[in-house]
């Protein structure tokens, strides 16, 4: 059961999202995003659209897991996604997705430490009630986007990447600058985390992705 929230549903598996935000990198003057190749300048983002339409989904999943919050996630994924525009005549032969959901981990915490000591407070609506089983998964859901928004934001992003990217501890160091040994603390200290501030979330407080 996906978590719905104003116009974004969270689904981990799916290829996509339903996503009102119809956000799109700012380009440069001049440019414009074309899956065709055109003449000029516009050669430069050939095949960034239709990558941009098939992942921006998973890639929005992400975002929010990093965020816990949907306004901040289309805005983490814009910036995203306006780094690899910029970059994408290197990048696109390469693992364009690899770049950006990088930029995403690097992006959600520095833009924490900026924020530091600024209330955040969720701005997504709470989903229509459905049947019990239902409501029952949407408790713990919540639940668990709760803990995660207690966590600093690269505990949260090493858990995202060790246990929804399901990332080895040195693709995940790869990803956000680190060392190993970083990942592996930081790991065992958001796990700690999550057990002393969420302990009726029982077994994903030993293996998050369980319901990641």
């Amino acid at each position: 059961m996906p978590l719905q929230w104003p116009g974004c549903a969270y689904r981990r598996g799916a290829d996509s999202v339903g996503c009102k935000c119809g956000s799109r990198p700012n380009l440069p003057a001049g440019f414009r995003v074309d899956s065709g190749v055109g003449r000029g300048p516009v050669d430069r983002y050939a095949g960034f659209s239709d990558f941009v339409q098939a992942r921006e989904g998973a890639l929005l999943r992400t975002a929010f897991l990093l965020t816990t919050d949907v306004q901040l996630a289309e805005d983490l994924l814009q910036s995203a996604l306006a780094k690899a525009a910029l970059h994408w005549p290197r990048i696109r032969d390469g693992q364009p997705e690899a770049y950006i959901r990088s930029a995403l981990y690097r992006e959600s915490v520095s833009r924490w430490r900026h924020r530091r000591g600024v209330s955040e407070l969720p701005t997504a609506s709470m989903p229509e009630r459905g049947n019990a089983s239902q409501e029952d998964e949407m408790d713990l859901r919540f639940a668990v986007i709760a803990a995660l928004r207690r966590l600093a934001p690269r505990q949260r992003a090493v858990l995202v990447l060790r246990f929804y990217e399901d990332l080895s501890e040195g693709q995940a160091a790869e990803a956000l600058g680190c060392s190993v040994g970083t990942v592996k603390s930081q790991t065992h200290d958001a796990l700690r985390r999550l057990r002393a501030v969420a302990p009726e979330l029982g077994e994903f407080t030993t293996n998050p992705g369980v319901l990641l």
